[in-house]
């Protein structure tokens, strides 16, 4: 035991005796209060994951108005990644930590950002290039983007196959299922495989390319995630037409009503709007107390992440030159959390069988060597402080994210959001791109030319 946790690559007292959610509470604080640079420097020094706290801070830096710190933080977690991803043998300290983490807890293992969490990695590297109009940088992430979705559902499958054969050949699936048969209730999750805020935007700026194949093909897809945006619908649309698809228009029209042409010479808004910041991991513990053969009580605990809410704030209306217009939702985040969350619930359980095994074979070690009991002491008290639930995931993220878009005169516009009072300027034949965050009152954004569609 000693040798498996020095040898841990991850091991630090946090780690060991706390969770990721615990650590990070004062920096989500910060940012519900919008001090996002403090957020920033406040964010705790751990070895929880050297990516997972690239992918934080970078979105912390976007909030904070340094695009270009965010885009350096961003392209090294992304190497990271990439570096991560290459390896297909086991380096000797992931070995480690896989034993380590049988006597410990699952934050010993080393961190792999599951699919959503890439997606919006390479999302957050489209808009820092889109915040400076480069269209031919933030097109490669849009494309780098859709192949991590693609490849992360196969990933996906392909590890739950493994698990499941895991817990057959470790005969434990009876245990699995007495604790599962415990835990909180996730709800349904509906749109929570796939991210419609990435779709939608990597069909903009397809459609401005002009890849009108691709653009039809994204605008889909994120329709498939909420087929209720008629935003997303109205875009469908167009490019239906410029492509002759009358089948599809038809289709479209159908369920969404005629498309409206736009005047001539009139300008696009498209407004970006992420709402809140993601739900975080809380930790969940199922006591175990037994008595061994030596009637020496045991004290054992199964300690699990879960979600305690999945309430969403609906998007919030937007003033365009006081009229009223609301976004409409792109993605849920928390849905697309608790689902990934969901789907690892067996494997996290069948190492926490597999722990309670190993962590007792070490106790029946201990208590033979002292008869008198204290070892069985020691054992218990790190057997319960060390139990801790994984709790990692990417807690900076926007709770929703929805869009608008419209047709309007070109000159200047102002949008009032939240009591925010925001200057635009919309030129004839081009797109002007407004991002928003709102979390609490607060409101940053910033804006950006395009080519028009």
């Amino acid at each position: 035991m000693c040798i498996a946790l020095v040898g841990c690559a991850n091991l630090s007292v946090q780690t060991l005796f706390s969770h990721y959610s615990a650590a990070l509470e004062k920096t989500r604080m910060l940012t519900s209060r919008g001090q996002y640079q403090a957020a920033l420097t406040s964010f705790p020094n751990t070895l929880y994951s050297d990516i997972l706290t690239g992918m934080e801070r970078g979105r912390l830096a976007l909030l904070a108005g340094d695009a270009v710190l965010s885009q350096s933080i961003l392209q090294k977690v992304d190497t990271q990644v990439t570096e991560q991803q290459r390896q297909a043998i086991m380096p000797l300290s992931e070995g480690l930590n896989q034993v380590g983490s049988l006597f410990s807890n699952n934050n010993m293992l080393t961190y792999s950002p599951p699919g959503y969490e890439l997606g919006f990695m390479h999302l957050y590297l489209m808009l820092n290039y889109l915040r400076k109009s480069d269209l031919d940088g933030a097109l490669v992430e849009a494309r780098r983007a859709n192949y991590v979705q693609k490849n992360a559902l196969q990933l996906r499958a392909k590890e739950l196959k493994q698990i499941k054969n895991t817990i057959q050949q470790n005969g434990i699936s009876d245990n699995i299922g007495a604790i599962i048969s415990h835990y909180p209730d996730a709800g349904k999750m509906l749109g929570g495989v796939q991210n419609g805020y990435l779709f939608y935007l990597s069909g903009l700026l397809h459609e401005i390319e002009r890849n009108l194949n691709s653009a039809f093909i994204d605008y889909n897809r994120a329709l498939a995630v909420e087929p209720n945006n008629t935003y997303v619908a109205e875009s469908a649309k167009r490019v239906a037409i410029k492509q002759g698809r009358q089948s599809a228009l038809i289709l479209l029209e159908k369920k969404y009503g005629p498309y409206v042409q736009p005047v001539h010479n009139s300008a696009t808004l498209v407004i970006l709007n992420e709402q809140n910041i993601v739900n975080a991991r809380h930790a969940w513990r199922l006591p175990l107390w037994l008595y061994d053969n030596h009637n020496n009580l045991v004290s054992y605990s199964v300690s699990l992440p879960y979600y305690r809410s999945l309430f969403n704030t609906p998007q919030g209306a937007i003033l365009i030159d006081d009229i009223l217009v609301k976004p409409l939702q792109l993605t849920d985040v928390n849905a697309m959390a608790q689902q990934f969350l969901n789907e690892s619930l067996p494997s996290m359980a069948a190492r926490q069988v597999l722990r309670i095994v190993a962590k007792n074979a070490v106790r029946k070690s201990l208590a033979e060597q002292n008869k008198r009991g204290i070892n069985n002491l020691v054992a218990n008290i790190f057997n319960v402080l060390s139990d801790q639930p994984d709790t990692r995931s990417w807690q900076t993220l926007p709770q929703t994210a929805g869009v608008y878009s419209g047709f309007y005169p070109a000159g200047q516009h102002v949008v009032t959001a939240d009591g925010k009072i925001i200057n635009i300027i919309l030129k004839s034949d081009q797109i002007t791109l407004l991002w928003l965050f709102r979390h609490g009152g607060n409101v940053i954004y910033w804006q950006s030319f395009l080519s028009g569609i």
